[in-house]
């Protein structure tokens, strides 16, 4: 599976869900945490029947990224699986069981509706969860793992800078090519997305270290994430 370029897509913005095929990704995520307010991800969640055929129409795989509260994240996951998503990138995943607990609540429903097991990308957004990257790894629907930078950060008090984010990145790399998954981001922050020159930098690091792709939030980045974590010609040949 190749999944150079996650591309986020509020799933509350029927404009942006409109043109999302078109950007060229790999992947396309239906955000229903971050980018979504309140009072509106009962509307983005219902959503999801159209909006996760709408953003495949390219071809792209379809990722619904779900709320880790405990009251929202059952049925958003539920919800992802009936409307035909390839799989949940799982926000502020803690430990295996998380992800076991969502799997035990999908199984019945997808032998109901006779379709394949939905893949799980854990995002792994505090300390704890990057010491236990492996174990979440070996998860079995876990097709690959994410770290959160930011929040990451954040749970150790300190700043997103470079040399805070490198080792707790790497060690969710590390951890998901032990297990023989794929590993997604850049070992930099580049929050601001017109900074192309910075971006497309960060991404041949991240290839070089052996990350598969990263995601982004706006379709100007697609193509440069679609080129850096492509092999050279050099290394196909």
């Amino acid at each position: 599976m190749r999944l150079r370029s996650l591309l986020y897509v509020p799933a509350s913005s029927a404009k942006f869900i409109a043109k999302a095929h078109e950007r060229g990704a790999d992947a396309i995520i239906l955000d229903l945490e971050d980018s979504v307010a309140s009072d509106q991800k009962q509307a983005a969640r219902d959503g999801l029947k159209d909006a996760v055929a709408q953003v495949a129409r390219g071809g792209a795989t379809v990722f619904v990224r779900i709320n880790s509260a405990p009251d929202l994240r059952m049925a958003d996951a539920e919800a992802a699986c009936r409307a035909g998503a390839f799989g949940l990138y799982v926000a502020k995943t803690r430990s295996p069981q998380e992800l076991e607990d969502i799997a035990a609540h999908l199984a019945p429903v997808e032998r109901q509706i006779g379709r394949p097991p939905v893949a799980f990308v854990p995002l792994l957004e505090d300390a704890g969860a990057v010491l236990d990257a492996r174990a979440i790894a070996r998860v079995s629907r876990v097709v690959g793992l994410a770290a959160g930078g930011e929040d990451i950060a954040t749970s150790m008090g300190a700043e997103p800078l470079p040399d805070v984010l490198r080792l707790p990145k790497l060690m969710v790399h590390l951890a998901a090519k032990a297990e023989g998954k794929l590993s997604f981001g850049m070992l930099l922050t580049v929050a601001d997305y017109r900074r192309l020159d910075a971006l497309k930098a960060a991404a041949r690091e991240a290839k070089a270290h052996g990350f598969d792709g990263a995601s982004c939030v706006h379709p100007s980045v697609v193509p440069v994430l679609n080129a850096s974590y492509s092999p050279s010609p050099e290394r196909i040949a």
